[in-house]
C-alpha cells in the first residue's frame, strides 16, 4: 500500500524538550492507523505536527508526497488534513446542521457548500432528520456524529481523530466506533489517537505503540493488540 502520510527520523517537541525521537510512522492509503502509548508518549505531539501546529526540530513531514512541514494549519486543513480534536465539542445552543455548516468555513464555493451538505447527509442521515434540533438535546452518540459530519465537509484526505471514545459511554462508544469503521469502508483514510487500546488496535489495520517518543511495537492491529509484552505495559493484561 502507498503511504498517504509519512514522518521520516523526527524529532520535535516545546521549549527546548525533545518529546519524539527520530521518529518513523507511516498511515497507509486507505486504512485505519491507531497510535496507543501511556501520558507522554508523543501521541498529541504527532497529531501537532500533523496539523501545523508544531514543527520538527530534525525530520521531514510529507502527505500525498508532499512536505508540509512548514505549512501553516490552514495550508495543511486545504490539503485535505481534517481533524476531530478531543477538547472540540458541537455548540450546543445551535442546531445539528448550522454546526456542520461550520466544516465549511474555508469553502467559498456555495454550490460546493451545498453538495457537501447533501453527501454529508446521505452518509448520516440523523443530521437530515434533526436538522431543527438543537445539538443540546441530542445523545452523546448523535453528537459525535455532529462533528464527525462537520469534519467531512472539506472531505478530507485524511481524517485525524483525537481520542473519540473519552468520557462516551458504552452505548456511545459502540456507535462511535461503528461510525469509523463505516468512514473507512466508505474510503477515508483515518490516524487515530485512542486511549481505549483494545477498541482502537482491534479496528485498526496498523497499530503503533509509542513510548518516551519512540516506535516501541507496530504491525497489524490485531497483532499489536494480541502481543503480550504490549499487553503487560498498556491494555492492562495480568503479567
Amino acid at each position: 500500500m502507498t503511504a498517504l502520510l509519512q514522518l521520516d527520523q523526527v524529532t520535535a517537541g516545546y521549549g527546548g524538550g525533545d518529546v519524539l525521537h527520530e521518529l518513523d510512522l507511516s498511515v497507509e492509503q486507505g486504512g485505519i492507523t491507531c497510535i496507543v502509548g501511556p501520558n507522554g508518549a508523543g501521541k498529541s505531539t504527532i497529531l501537532r505536527l500533523v496539523s501545523g501546529l508544531l514543527r520538527p526540530r530534525l525530520g521531514g513531514v510529507h502527505f500525498d508526497g508532499m512536505s508540509i512541514a512548514g505549512l501553516s494549519p490552514r495550508q495543511i486543513l486545504e490539503r485535505g488534513v481534517v481533524q476531530v480534536p478531543q477538547e472540540t465539542k458541537p455548540l450546543s445552543h445551535h442546531d445539528g446542521v448550522e454546526n456542520v455548516l461550520i466544516g465549511a468555513y474555508i469553502l467559498s464555493d456555495r454550490s460546493l457548500t451545498e453538495r457537501r451538505m447533501r453527501n454529508v447527509c446521505e452518509t448520516f442521515p440523523m443530521v437530515a432528520e434533526r436538522r431543527n434540533e438543537r445539538v443540546a438535546s441530542l445523545s452523546g452518540g448523535q453528537q459525535k456524529i455532529i462533528e464527525f459530519a462537520r469534519a467531512l465537509m472539506l472531505d478530507p484526505k485524511l481524517l485525524v481523530l483525537d481520542e473519540p471514545s473519552m468520557g462516551l459511554d458504552p452505548k456511545t462508544h459502540t456507535v462511535v466506533f461503528d461510525l469509523i469503521r463505516e468512514m473507512n469502508k466508505a474510503g477515508r483514510t483515518i490516524l487515530l489517537v485512542e486511549q481505549n487500546a483494545r477498541s482502537g488496535l482491534g479496528l485498526a489495520s496498523h497499530g503503533v505503540v509509542l513510548e518516551s517518543g519512540r516506535v516501541r511495537l507496530e504491525g497489524t492491529g490485531v497483532d499489536v493488540l494480541g502481543n503480550g509484552e504490549i499487553g503487560r505495559l498498556f491494555l492492562g493484561a495480568p503479567a
